[in-house]
């Protein structure tokens, strides 16, 4: 049987902690959990031609997900995210501008990449620069199965491009603030979290909306289905890359034809092991998920 293919389109770069640093980015978190499930990963990106962009590469090359995508660039630097993390674990981020992926031209090796891919998952962050929003415009073009990871990042989000994203998806994931802060910006009059998913799904058309509550798990309206997840009790040391590990799980599995909920129960069990390690990126085994999901 063929791979599924993945192509993560967006930042790669330094999360920097108050005393350590690790590599990160939304694309390039779900791109390696993707990975780690037995899905072949590519990641389209720009670092610097600096210290923090050979750190990178060296790490990438080592990680399993092809880089031919990832190119350098000597006229910004490799993207840098200060961290702050609040006495619960919950980090905010104050993310400087313009870093090399702010900057990527479209390319061959891209487009290619976009054409071949099952599954295509971008963010909202990387629209924040004009020149990488209009590469990935160009990219959503040739793919078949585009994944909307919405990330808002004040001041970095405009409605018209949020808009524009949002109707060019098939699977769109939001946290809860974000759902009712989007909805309430499309034209949303209502209250629930159901019904504002229900609006969104109605307005932009997508096959499937995720929602994201924390410790509280997850909702899925996936086919005009719901699914639910209240959440698995986990210690948490940070919640950097929880969602992102989360989502990766939950395509992987809804791509290999997993039922919806196994798929959303599997997920979930990984966004909260992730909350429970330091970092965006811990390794976690098929052993530990299901020792943690189903505990003897």
């Amino acid at each position: 049987m063929e791979k599924i293919k993945a192509v993560c389109f967006g930042e790669v770069l330094w999360d920097v902690f108050p005393n350590h640093k690790k590599i990160g980015g939304a694309p390039l978190n779900v791109a390696l959990r993707m990975n780690s499930l037995g899905i072949e990963t590519a990641v389209i990106s720009q670092i610097g031609k600096d210290k923090n962009g050979e750190e990178i590469l060296d790490y990438l090359k080592n990680s399993g997900i092809s880089i031919e995508a990832v190119s350098v660039t000597s006229s910004y630097p490799t993207g840098a995210v200060q961290v702050t993390l609040n006495e619960k674990g919950a980090a905010s981020y104050e993310i400087k501008h313009p870093a090399a992926w702010d900057k990527m031209e479209v390319s061959k090796i891209m487009e290619e990449l976009a054409r071949k891919s099952d599954v295509f998952i971008f963010g909202s962050l990387v629209c924040r620069d004009e020149i990488s929003r209009n590469t990935l415009f160009n990219l959503l073009r040739a793919t078949t199965y585009r994944v909307f990871d919405i990330n808002l990042r004040p001041p970095y989000y405009k409605k018209e491009v949020l808009e524009k994203l949002l109707r060019s998806s098939n699977f769109i994931k939001f946290n809860d603030d974000e759902l009712f802060e989007i909805s309430e910006m499309m034209g949303s009059k209502f209250n629930s979290l159901e019904q504002n998913i229900k609006f969104m799904a109605e307005t932009f058309l997508p096959e499937t909306i995720c929602v994201t509550k924390g410790n509280h798990g997850a909702v899925l309206f996936h086919k005009q289905k719901w699914y639910y997840n209240s959440g698995y009790k986990i210690a948490v040391k940070d919640t950097v890359g929880a969602g992102d590990s989360f989502l990766a799980s939950l395509i992987t599995k809804l791509l290999q034809k997993e039922e919806p909920q196994t798929a959303l129960d599997f997920a979930c069990a990984m966004g909260a092991l992730v909350a429970g390690s330091n970092g965006a990126n811990p390794e976690i085994t098929m052993p530990k998920i299901q020792g943690f999901m189903f505990p003897k």
